[in-house]
């Protein structure tokens, strides 16, 4: 039993499992690499496939913004979405280190990314970005407190990405922690607890598998969607 919820993000409790936890995490690995080498066989396989939907999915939804016309971008994000995605199904097994409920994690990829269209944006079209930071038809006297409000709406950006990822699979963990410590407590008190708690935490499972597809959609969809900000027409300075 952990000492309180947040204990089970700590890699240092890993240490008590030491075969096990580096058994996980090479077993793991392995099946990573087995996943992306697919692609290099000459016929498609059901996994080469099964691995290409969600990438196809991605590509998808990038094509219905302007980030199809920047180079590189589609192919970048949907291979984001697959590794993030990957990510959060393995913090669901026992004993393995969630990397996606941690900031340092999520904010090493919220930030460069976002960084990356905002310098592009000014190498691009420098005069084209700074006009984007104060919407046409306002008043004058709004035009400072509206430049402002969209600076600081274009940095917070990462921040929110971040947060918004690691916080909700933070939360869904600490959820089956805490099931799991009380359905432990439960099997030897009271049979009736012990099996709602297991069943409902075989529902919470299920429910946290969508949770891991829509946290690592919804990562990728909003860089998509940022990248309708950046100018698609180069200007000569």
């Amino acid at each position: 039993m952990v000492s309180n919820i947040f204990s089970s993000f700590d890699p240092a409790l890993f240490s008590f499992y030491p075969l096990l936890s580096t058994s996980l995490f090479w077993v793991s690995s392995i099946i990573y690499s087995i996943i992306m080498t697919t692609s290099f066989w000459m016929a498609q396989t059901r996994l080469s496939f099964l691995m290409k939907s969600p990438i196809i999915f991605m590509q998808d939804q990038v094509s219905r913004t302007l980030g199809t016309n920047m180079k590189g971008f589609s192919p970048a994000l949907s291979t984001l979405f697959l590794m993030i995605l990957l990510i959060n199904l393995a913090g669901l097994v026992p004993y393995m280190f969630s990397l996606s409920s941690h900031l340092i994690f999520t904010l090493s990829f919220a930030l460069p990314l976002w960084l990356m269209l905002i310098i592009s944006s000014l190498m691009y079209a420098p005069y084209t970005f700074f006009a984007s930071l104060l919407p046409s038809g306002a008043p004058d006297w709004l035009n400072p407190f509206l430049v402002l409000i969209e600076t600081t709406s274009n940095i917070v950006r990462p921040i929110t990405l971040s947060f918004r990822l690691a916080a909700n699979m933070t939360a869904g963990h600490i959820v089956l922690t805490l099931i799991g410590v009380y359905g432990s407590a439960a099997m030897f008190s009271s049979v009736t607890s012990f099996m709602v708690l297991f069943a409902l935490q075989s529902f919470y499972i299920l429910f946290e598998l969508a949770i891991c597809l829509i946290q690592a959609f919804i990562f990728c969809l909003l860089l998509s969607l940022y990248s309708e900000d950046h100018p698609h027409t180069k200007e000569l300075i």
